[in-house]
């Protein structure tokens, strides 16, 4: 590949984020619309009973679960499973699968927490698909994401029947009276709102998937009809933003997905798919099947051990990805900014392999690249403050959750 077919230019980079503006704002009034803007019906406390919570976390490659304990208002996590063990649940782990089948995976495997006993009887679940919040804090699942497909639980809720599963195991020793579930980018939000002095706050996530969350005054969301004070997190589902200026590979890539004409932006920037560009500029030649993000990113830090060609199209692919990023990150601001312009200040919180991962150097080349495109982008007098990375958002943000 002679020229860089992945360049955008400043000025594509804020059509973008403009079309991505108008299709939030379109999210915020009507339902099922291309950005689904779902509200999250769970209002974090400002303080948290001393109490220990069983957290799970399911994303889209690997299961994780956790016991923290709140002490004083402080999170810590006292027990996670075995760092020395996988807990595999992919696309490729769940073919087959339907509910009852998933849930006895996971079961099998929270019994292994010693820490789990009687006194813990809530639970906050990280559950990074599209799921619609409902009132007692479960979600029902509208769609899979990430290559997963277990069909039976589709438009069903994600945490009762989770819950009532647990309740009758052999291996666990407790009775659970509650769960909340969330998405990743909230429970990133949720761990986020620690830091104050700001006007307002979002979540990113840039791993295996994508997405973006942000609390967002209620009288704003015209589809819940509702305008009392106050704000509410609102899950975005922007990974299946389908911006302008996506290339023929993509199209390629989307074509041999097995949810086609979905998640076209999660296609174009996240972990899951950045290997399948890469494999489909260089159909012609042998890559390894498994080539993945990581394999991608390795590529860029060893350009010495592979064909030259092949390290200048994975840094085209990667460094399009954090302007992407950038790009989204600016259409969300410009929603808020339009709601209050009273916002200045904005915290993110972000987390994922792609968006915190090093280079030789062990420097974050795609945070730095990300940050300075979006000061690009941003309307005029408005500035957005990265966090450092946190440890484990994902977990401390659903316990949050779970006793919010």
């Amino acid at each position: 590949m002679r020229s860089n077919v992945f360049e955008l230019t400043t000025e594509e980079l804020k059509k973008i984020a403009d079309v991505l503006q108008k299709k939030i704002e379109d999210g915020l009034e009507k339902d099922g619309l291309e950005i689904s803007c779902i509200p999250t019906h769970i209002v974090p406390k400002k303080e948290i009973s001393d109490e220990k919570v069983l957290v799970l976390d399911w994303g889209g490659t690997n299961f994780r679960a956790a016991i923290v304990e709140f002490k004083s208002g402080k999170a810590k996590i006292i027990e996670t499973l075995s760092k020395d063990k996988k807990y595999p649940l992919s696309a490729k782990e769940t073919v087959g699968f339907d509910q009852s089948k998933l849930h006895e995976k996971m079961a099998g495997w929270i019994g292994e927490l010693k820490q789990l006993d009687e006194k813990v009887t809530k639970i906050g679940y990280c559950f990074s698909y599209p799921a619609a919040s409902r009132l007692n804090g479960d979600a029902i699942l509208l769609r899979w994401t990430k290559g997963i497909d277990i069909p039976d639980m589709i438009e069903k809720p994600v945490g009762e029947p989770l819950m009532a599963y647990l309740n009758s195991h052999k291996d666990i020793k407790t009775t659970f009276t509650d769960i909340k579930v969330i998405n990743d980018t909230v429970a990133c939000l949720f761990a986020g709102l620690n830091e104050t002095g700001f006007d307002s706050y979002l979540g990113l996530i840039v791993g295996t998937g994508t997405n973006m969350a942000s609390l967002m005054r209620l009288d704003k969301i015209e589809k819940l009809k509702n305008k009392d004070s106050g704000s509410i997190p609102v899950n975005l589902e922007s990974g299946n933003f389908y911006p302008p200026y996506l290339t023929v590979v993509d199209g390629l890539v989307d074509a041999m997905s097995n949810n086609k004409g979905q998640q076209r932006f999660e296609k174009a920037i996240s972990g899951g798919y950045l290997g399948e560009i890469f494999k489909t500029v260089f159909s012609h030649e042998k890559i390894k099947y498994d080539f993945d993000g990581g394999a991608l990113a390795n590529m860029i830090n060893n350009p010495e051990k592979n064909p030259e060609e092949q390290v200048a199209v994975a840094r085209w692919i990667y460094d399009r990805s954090a302007k992407l990023v950038a790009a989204s990150l600016a259409g969300l601001v410009q929603v808020l900014v339009a709601q209050d312009s009273s916002i200045k200040n904005i915290c993110l919180a972000a987390d994922g392999s792609v968006f915190w991962g090093k280079d030789k150097n062990e420097k974050c080349y795609y945070k730095e690249l990300a940050s300075k495109e979006l000061n690009l982008l941003l309307p005029e007098g408005v500035s957005v403050t990265i966090i450092d990375e946190m440890a484990d958002p994902n977990l401390i943000g659903s316990a949050i959750a779970a006793l919010s």
